[in-house]
Formats: C-alpha cells, sequence, structure tokens
C-alpha cells in the first residue's frame, strides 16, 4: 500500500510540476525540442488559448491545453524502434552537407521518433529511435551504466596484451581522461587481422576508436551488436523492426540493475 500511494503521489508531482513548453511538446511526442523551439518561434503553438513565442513559458502537461497549428494535442503513442544502422550515414535529423542521415531508413509518413544516443558516421549496427524522450535520456546516461556491446575488426592480431591493456584503460593524453572497456575478448584472428568484442558501460566519444588510435592500430569495422539484453540478431542492414514489450521490459530491468551495481565491480 505504501509503495502504490508513493508512486501515485509521485506521479501526481510530475504533472504538477511546470516545465518548458518547448520541453512539453518534446514528452507529448510531437518533435524534438528544438524542433519544437522553433514551431514556438514561429508563432504556431498556443498555450490555454494565447499565443506564445517563448519556448520556455512554463507549462503543465495534463493540465494546460497546448495546441499546434490550431489543433490540441494530446500524449503520443510511445513508440520504440531498432535500426541496423549502416556504415556512412549520419545520426541526425538532418545534416549540413547533405550527407544520407538515419532517418532516410524509417518508413514514410512515420510519426517523430529520436535516435537514442549516436553511432558516429563511420560506424554500424544497432541503434534505437523512440518518441519517449525521458527513456532516451535514462539509455544514454553514463550514471545508467547501461552495457553496449560491440564487434570490432582490427587490422592486427589480438592477443591477450591488447586485450588487457582494454580492459585496463587508456590514457590518451597526459590530461587526458582514462578510456576502459568493461570487458574485452577475442572474436576470432585471421592472418593480419582479427575481431574482437568490447563491451563498454559508459560510452564516451569515439571511445573505441580513441583507445585504439592510442595503441597505433586502425578499425577496420565497428558494429554494435547489442544494447544491454537487446540484440542486432539478424535485423538486415538499413532496416528497421519494432521493440516488442517483453523487450523493452527487459531492458528497464537491465538499467535498473546496472545502475544498482557498485561502482568497484565496474572494471
Amino acid at each position: 500500500m505504501r509503495n502504490r500511494a508513493g508512486k501515485s503521489a509521485a506521479s501526481r508531482s510530475n504533472t504538477s510540476r511546470s516545465i518548458g513548453l518547448a520541453r512539453a511538446l518534446s514528452k507529448l511526442g510531437v518533435c524534438s525540442r528544438s524542433q519544437a523551439a522553433g514551431l514556438i518561434r514561429a508563432g504556431r503553438v498556443k498555450l490555454n488559448g494565447t499565443l506564445r513565442r517563448d519556448p520556455e513559458t512554463p507549462a503543465h502537461l495534463g493540465k494546460d491545453r497546448i495546441e499546434l497549428d490550431g489543433s490540441p494535442l494530446a500524449k503520443s503513442d510511445r513508440i520504440y524502434f531498432a535500426l541496423n544502422k549502416p556504415r556512412g550515414v549520419v545520426t541526425t535529423a538532418s545534416d549540413e552537407k547533405g550527407r544520407e542521415t538515419v532517418y532516410a531508413f524509417l518508413p514514410a509518413e512515420f510519426p517523430w521518433i529520436a535516435p537514442v544516443g549516436r553511432l558516429d558516421m563511420a560506424s554500424e549496427g544497432l541503434l534505437l529511435l523512440t518518441n519517449d524522450s525521458e527513456w532516451a535520456a535514462r539509455i544514454s546516461a553514463p550514471e545508467t551504466r547501461l552495457d553496449k556491446t560491440y564487434h570490432v575488426q582490427i587490422d592486427a592480431i589480438a592477443d591477450e596484451n591488447l586485450l588487457d591493456a582494454l580492459r585496463n584503460g587508456i590514457r590518451p593524453s597526459e590530461a587526458g581522461e582514462l578510456l576502459r572497456a568493461k570487458r574485452a575478448s577475442l572474436l576470432r584472428r585471421g592472418e593480419r587481422n582479427s575481431w574482437v568484442e568490447i563491451v563498454l558501460d559508459v560510452g564516451k566519444n569515439r571511445q573505441i576508436r580513441r583507445m585504439l588510435e592510442h595503441l597505433q592500430i586502425e578499425v577496420l569495422r565497428l558494429v554494435r551488436v547489442a544494447i544491454g539484453p537487446l540484440t542486432l540478431g539478424d535485423l538486415a542492414k538499413g532496416k528497421t523492426r519494432v521493440i516488442h514489450k517483453e523487450e523493452k521490459h527487459a531492458l528497464d530491468r537491465a538499467m535498473r540493475a546496472a545502475s544498482r551495481e557498485p561502482a568497484s565491480s565496474v572494471r
């Protein structure tokens, strides 16, 4: 009874909390926060019948009436998608250089969804997309410590010295941050190159590439194959699929478990 009452109180508190109007549109699943700010500044959004042009205008979800182009907005159904991102595609809605973006692989006339985190242009594999901005923020937050698994082809023959270096951590510069893999193991090796599996629980910008570059090893391919318990599986390159309810619940459980893991037990 106590838990149920506490949850209800927390829910009422969240409903009554004031947030910026642009963020409110994003939480309703209409568009990204930056896109919402543009709509508001263009005079396309009303709050309780009054035109507002300040994206930071306070709004209360569940209490205030928000309209876009004269139509009332209601909370959109939550959408969770997985994409097998091809190499050479940028993880953004638009690109000033005219490069192909991940949105080219979504169904036409699809509701707004946004990538969860990023894969750089040269990387490929599992990318999540959703209109649930709070869930996306939890997945991406460093403190969540959700495992992300990569298969990496390198132009070297991986041995235990290399794997130990990745596990123990690498500092690319004297004043730089320590970059470390939670786990690293050999998948297979050829005559001139090899594939290694690297698991990160706190991803930093281009972390794997920076670690291997410091060791003077070139990355030939970098494929993300799993986020927590959700795997890329046999999803074809450039294709999307719905993340089913059971899979999302498994991700939620993994996030809760990872965030409770003591820091000392994380490599």
